[in-house]
């Protein structure tokens, strides 16, 4: 594939012939493929593979998903004519093999939290949450599966609690270790048994969890290389992108057999441990999604199933790298507030009874869960949050998704229209809407 160009813009890439079926959003170009099946999801991050095999690009990121797959092309660069020419190939690659390209519904979620305490919180949230800086003003999970988490200065205090919060589930050794190391630094840490609420110098809060040792395993042979961090999360760095999508292909054999669904995401990423600039790896995530294997007593033979093909291919877990990352919010009205944020994110709802959550129907962004707030708590409801939502989606969808968010109950806070949005939802908890290719042109 010869690049025709060495450069491009966000919006020039989107009017490049053969680029129809992407879209660019906060972190490079992405497109989403429907499928049938894991295995058939799996058959095109194997055909990915092969076309990166001698590219001049970096590897995609890859989501795996019994529903289909999203690949994501220059996610910590800018996009560029050569990710033009591995998007066409990509694209004829998936038709190829009877996948349906659904661009408009892609979106990235992340997070925005108001500061008068930049470098201090910067490096709070970085700590907490295993972090890397990212931009200017931004931090990012290494493995590109979490909320990217963006920083911006506040002209004056809010003092109260954040009606929002979230939880960081992480492998019980690296839990216990990072609410230690933030007391250490003279954060304000509340214990409570499996979990401890640590909160930054501005008040903002993050659950850490789990603490007691042993919490985060499995009692079961064959279980020694997965987390329970909410999800059962394994990790394999590998040292080729080939091996990588082998696992891949075996775990999304495994999966259809079990009639089970499981995420199944590979990153190019650097070397656990070192520095911008260090040596690159490619890391297999394979996780089965928030409490199901809870709620069903078949994950367990597939996770022992899939950590035996991880083994005989020569692959090592990485347990210490699991995490799992959610947002809190607290409302009055729940109920009213949940079906807001259900609408406006195109999520669904946790079917379980007595359970809040909403999550992605791709489940590719974050899970959110809603907690009851005390009616005569009304300087906590009526202060704007330090911390909020940001969706970043398709630029030809933005306008649609603002006027969702305006039906199920949102106020329109600030137009910055056509790049960006803010709405709150019906108790005042923000979220800006962002139109990708329009960000890089307006610098919002």
């Amino acid at each position: 594939m010869a690049p025709s160009t060495p450069s491009t813009t966000s919006t020039s890439f989107q009017d490049l012939p053969g680029t129809e079926d992407w879209r660019v959003l906060g972190r490079g170009a992405a497109a989403w493929f429907a499928a049938r099946s894991h295995s058939d999801a799996a058959l095109l991050a194997r055909a990915v593979g092969e076309l990166c095999r001698d590219g001049d690009t970096a590897p995609p990121d890859l989501d795996v998903r019994s529903t289909g797959v999203q690949v994501r092309l220059g996610a910590d660069t800018r996009v560029t004519a050569v990710h033009a020419d591995l998007a066409r190939a990509i694209s004829d690659t998936a038709r190829g093999l009877g996948l349906e390209p659904q661009p408009g519904v892609l979106r990235e979620l992340g997070l925005v939290v108001d500061t008068q305490h930049l470098e201090g919180v910067r490096a709070f949230w970085e700590s907490a949450l295993g972090y890397e800086r990212h931009d200017q003003d931004g931090l990012a999970d290494p493995l590109r599966r979490h909320p990217l988490l963006r920083l911006q200065r506040m002209d004056a205090p809010r003092p109260l609690r954040n009606r929002l919060h979230l939880d960081s589930v992480a492998a019980q050794p690296v839990a216990s270790g990072t609410v230690d190391r933030l007391a250490a630094g003279g954060a304000d840490v509340a214990h409570h048994g499996y979990y401890a609420t640590v909160a930054d110098e501005e008040g903002n809060e993050v659950d850490i969890l789990p603490l007691p040792e042993d919490a985060d395993r499995w009692d079961a042979p064959e279980t020694d290389d997965w987390r329970l961090v909410f999800s059962a999360v394994a990790v394999y760095p590998a040292a080729t992108l080939e091996q990588a999508t082998r696992l891949v292909t075996v775990a999304a054999e495994i999966a259809d057999r079990a009639g089970l669904p499981l995420l199944l995401d590979v990153r190019p990423a650097r070397s656990a441990g070192h520095p911008v600039g260090g040596p690159e790896e490619t890391v297999v995530v394979l996780d089965t999604g928030k409490d199901r294997c809870e709620m069903d007593e078949g994950y367990l033979p597939l996770c022992q199933r899939v950590q035996r093909e991880a083994r005989s291919l020569g692959l090592t877990a990485a347990p210490e790298r699991a995490r799992f990352i959610q947002v809190g919010i607290d409302a009055a009205d729940v109920a009213t507030t949940r079906s807001f944020w259900q609408a406006v994110l195109g999520y669904e709802p946790d079917p379980r009874g007595g359970v809040t959550d909403i999550v992605d129907p791709r489940r590719l962004g974050p899970v959110l869960f809603f907690q009851p707030l005390d009616l005569e708590e009304t300087e906590r409801r009526t202060q704007r949050n330090r911390l909020h939502l940001e969706a970043v989606v398709p630029h030809d969808v933005a306008a649609a998704t603002v006027s969702t968010g305006l039906r199920a109950g949102g106020v329109l806070v600030r137009d910055h229209g056509p790049a960006s949005w803010t709405l709150a939802d019906p108790e005042g908890n923000e979220i800006d809407i962002v139109a990708g290719a329009a960000r890089e042109e307006h610098r919002v």
